[in-house]
């Protein structure tokens, strides 16, 4: 299975939709995905990310299934400085201190034991590992468990924070390290590849990583006409 996740485009935070700019990156990364052969299509609840999937969804002729549980997180908690803020507060943590920084160890850090952002990270990996093992992968330990059916490609449109619990609960890697280290763009394209090895553990392969070239290329494309709201 191939899981390419896409976030939003830029967003009108107020109104929880796309810019002008965001309708057309929208356009053009769906122009970009049309291509990979996806055959589902996943999204979070909110505004900015549902018309970015749209795009796509329209180009191929696919529903979206919405995961409630896939909306931008939260974060804050007493005391907390930048208001708890994750990719603040991680950055802080990557350049400052020597904190422990391994896989679970995060958690224990006085930056986020009371963070909001913890509680919707708990949410949003538990609730996908059930999205995962409907596409034939179940959760083991790190790994997965690859229970056939698997040769599929899916679509996930979300946000940087949702989007940055799932990758480092995919991938293995401190959630604070993935906030601080990899961030990405509007309407990136991320890819991890499971393989497709019923019966086996299996866990993924990171193929690429925040993939702007559609948004690169396109002054020298024909304007894109904007979908009607």
């Amino acid at each position: 299975m191939r899981l390419i996740m896409v976030r939003h485009g830029d967003p009108d935070y107020e109104h929880d939709c796309l810019t002008e700019a965001g309708h057309r990156q929208a356009a053009l990364v769906a122009g970009r995905l049309e291509r990979e052969g996806i055959s589902r299509i996943f999204s979070s609840p909110m505004g900015r990310a549902r018309q970015t999937a749209s795009y796509t969804a329209d180009k191929l002729g696919l529903p979206i299934r919405i995961l409630p549980f896939m909306h931008e997180i939260t974060w804050g908690g007493p005391d907390l400085p930048e208001n708890g803020h994750p990719w603040t507060l991680s950055d802080r943590i990557m350049t400052e201190e020597d904190a422990d920084m391994s896989v679970d160890g995060w958690r224990r850090h006085p930056y986020y034991v009371h963070n909001a952002a913890t509680k919707c990270y708990d949410e949003v990996t538990g609730q996908f590992d059930g999205v995962m093992a409907e596409l034939g992968y179940h959760r083991t330990g790190r790994r997965y468990h690859c229970e056939g059916d698997t040769d599929r490609t899916v679509a996930l449109f979300s946000h940087g924070g949702s989007g940055a619990c799932v990758l480092a609960h995919l991938l293995s890697l401190p959630f604070p390290y993935v906030t601080a280290a990899m961030t990405y763009d509007f309407t990136s394209v991320i890819i991890l590849a499971f393989p497709d090895r019923p019966g086996e553990e299996v866990y993924p392969r990171l193929e690429l990583f925040n993939d702007t070239a559609h948004l690169r290329q396109a002054s020298s494309r024909p304007q894109i006409q904007m979908k009607p709201d």
